[in-house]
């Protein structure tokens, strides 16, 4: 009976991919498939769904319900609560400008250069730079259509390697504020400010680097061969582009700067937590409003949009994380992961083979559904059963997953940024693609064997 459950998993999994490759909603497609794995899996004889102390309903049937609850109450209080107040605190920057002024303020040296496809590059890294702070892919990517398009189409860059470049700016999410970032120091507990500096930062410099390189070379092939379909299209126009003083720039980098500042890279007597940071900053922010408009009808109805946004993750982020971590949950209860992993070890994979294996699942699922966030939940707790049995190091298995679900969403056609990107320049979604992948798959391998030098 024991393989029947193995068996069930594999092929609902399948079809699971299959579903999202066909654009049904994620959510569901998970919460589905899991649910359908784990009934099936009671009916075998398996009863021990339930995470370490959560108490049983009395009923098995019930439990399995009962485990949506128990992991939505682990979510509420702790990573999906942060992922929401960071969305939240992202939307407020932008309701107030001051997303808007961080661009313009950056974007402004730009103008100095006559180098068509070196300032490409140069605003490639200057785009990773913002993306820190402005931590929406889709978000980052009007903003700097806004801003750098015009810039880079003023001085000879076509406007396909413009919004391809653009379209990449938010490869690699890694920072304290990023949802994912949360979810993957969670994973291997460790704080997500120390994660990233300590795994990720090394990483990251030399893959954004090696990527910007990549784009100057590939986007100049594709405009020397000139072989793209372009079509009249308006540009995108700025639709959060409220007047503000430029020092606005600063406000997003500030909860950064305190989570820097009162952790073991600073005063380590006193720690501060991402939530209480951008609170601070968010209830900082209004004091400051309030004293420069001098209207609190407007200031209070400005603030307000922290909470709308909130809700808006909550439906869509942390919704998403609750359905992937139940489908990642039936996998392990059915007793598919260990077969694997058992598998994998009696063919000789090692630590860094698996790693690679959970990597490219996180990837592939990635490009087909243009959303990383369900791929990373549905595979990052995977990587402890992994650690568990084979040894190594959890957070230079997690590294590379987590940047996955970032760097493969940059050649979806699916991709919200993508799409953002081809409908400015007037192109299809494939055709940026067809120019992002090469250096997104080159970047990918610097990134890998950079974190396989320093970390494993």
């Amino acid at each position: 009976m024991t393989m029947i459950p193995i068996l069930v998993a594999a092929i609902i999994t399948v079809i699971a991919g299959y579903l999202l490759i066909k654009r049904y909603p994620t959510h569901m497609v998970l919460l589905s498939a899991g649910l359908i794995i784990l009934f099936i899996t009671v009916a075998c004889g398996i009863t021990n769904i339930l995470p370490k102390g959560a108490k049983t309903t009395g009923l098995i049937w019930f439990d399995v319900v009962d485990l949506i609850r128990v992991i939505s109450a682990k979510q509420l209080t702790g990573v999906g609560l942060i992922i929401m107040v960071s969305g939240g605190f992202a939307g407020y920057m932008t309701q107030i400008g001051a997303s808007n002024a961080l661009v313009k303020l950056v974007a402004e040296p730009l103008k100095k250069f006559n180098n068509p496809y070196l300032l490409l590059a140069i605003a490639y890294i200057l785009g990773h730079f913002i993306n820190i702070v402005i931590v929406s892919a889709a978000g980052l990517t009007m903003l700097l259509l806004v801003s750098f398009y015009p810039i880079l189409t003023r001085v000879g860059v076509s406007r396909a390697s413009a919004a391809a470049a653009i379209a990449c700016c938010s490869s690699i999410a890694a920072g304290p504020l990023f949802g994912t970032q949360q979810l993957a120091a969670r994973t291997v507990g460790m704080d997500p400010t120390v994660f990233y500096v300590e795994y990720q930062l090394m990483c990251a410099i030399p893959t954004i680097l090696v990527m910007a390189v990549m784009h100057f070379f590939v986007q100049r092939y594709y405009d020397k061969k000139n072989d793209d379909v372009y079509t009249e299209t308006e540009e995108v126009k700025n639709t959060a582009d409220r007047p503000c003083p430029s020092w606005y720039a600063l406000f997003p980098f500030v909860p950064i700067v305190l989570l820097f500042v009162f952790s073991k890279f600073g005063i380590s007597s006193i720690k501060l937590n991402v939530i209480t940071a951008l609170m601070l900053t968010w209830l900082s922010v209004i004091v400051i409003e309030l004293a420069r408009l001098r209207d609190i009808k407007k200031v209070f109805a400005d603030a307000m949009v922290m909470w709308k946004k909130m809700a808006a993750m909550f439906g869509g982020i942390v919704a998403l994380v609750i359905c992937a971590e139940v489908f990642a949950t039936s996998l392990r209860v059915s007793g598919l992961i260990n077969a694997i992993i058992d598998s994998a070890s009696a063919g000789g994979f090692g630590v860094t083979a698996m790693t690679g294996v959970l990597t490219a699942l996180v990837g592939v699922i990635t490009t087909l559904t243009g959303s990383g966030v369900g791929a990373f939940a549905s595979f990052a707790s995977l990587a402890n059963d992994v650690q568990a049995q084979l040894g190594g190091n959890l957070a230079a298995m997690v590294t590379p997953m987590h940047i996955a679900s970032s760097l493969f969403r940059s050649m979806s056609p699916v991709a919200g940024c993508v799409i953002a990107a081809a409908v400015a320049a007037g192109i299809s979604p494939m055709a940026i693609c067809r120019r992002t992948w090469l250096p997104l798959c080159v970047g990918f391998v610097v990134f890998f064997v950079t974190n396989l030098l320093v970390n494993m």
